[in-house]
C-alpha cells in the first residue's frame, strides 16, 4: 500500500474516531410525555463545562424550534440528585431568551454559578415551559454530572 494511502486511511480513522467522540458527549433529551405534541420542540441540550464545576458558571443552553408565536411565558426546573429532588427554580423566559419568540428556531440560554459544596455526581433536570396562559408548551429532561473539581479552595 502507498504512503499516501496509508495517510489517508489514518485521516479517516481518526476523522470517524473524533466524531464518535463528539457523538457520545451529545446531551440525551427525554420528552416528559412522549405521545404529545409539544408546540416547542426541543433539538439539543448543550452544556458548558461538561461536566459542571462546582463554584464556577455553569451554562445550559437549549435549542429548540416553534410552530408558533409565544410572546411570554415561565421556565419551571427541577433538579433531582441520585433520584431525589433537591432544587427548584421557576424563571421568567423572556429573561433566558429574546421575546417575542418568533415561528422557527430559538435558543433558552441559563447561567449560574453553583455553590462550592453542591455534592459531585449525577443529576437529573426536568424542564417546563409554560406560556403566559399557563398552556404547557414542552417538558423535557436530562442527566447531567457535577464533577468532583471545586474552584473553592478547603480551609
Amino acid at each position: 500500500m502507498a504512503p499516501h494511502s496509508k495517510f489517508l486511511i489514518v485521516a479517516f480513522l481518526a476523522l470517524l474516531v473524533a466524531s464518535a467522540a463528539r457523538i457520545s458527549l451529545a446531551t440525551e433529551i427525554r420528552y416528559c410525555d412522549r405521545s404529545a405534541d409539544y408546540d416547542v420542540k426541543v433539538t439539543g441540550v448543550e452544556i458548558s463545562p461538561d461536566p459542571v464545576a462546582r463554584g464556577q458558571p455553569a451554562t445550559f443552553s437549549i435549542s429548540a424550534t416553534t410552530g408558533k408565536a409565544i410572546s411570554g411565558g415561565k421556565l419551571a426546573i427541577d433538579v433531582a440528585y441520585f433520584g431525589w429532588h433537591v432544587h427548584s427554580e421557576t424563571h421568567d423566559l423572556c429573561s433566558e431568551t429574546s421575546c417575542p419568540v418568533t415561528s422557527g428556531d430559538f435558543v433558552i440560554a441559563h447561567s449560574q454559578v453553583l455553590p462550592g459544596f453542591t455534592p459531585p455526581g449525577s443529576y437529573s433536570l426536568k424542564m417546563t415551559i409554560v406560556d403566559e396562559n399557563k398552556n404547557q408548551l414542552s417538558c423535557i429532561g436530562f442527566d447531567f454530572s457535577i464533577g468532583f473539581a471545586s474552584s473553592v479552595s478547603a480551609q
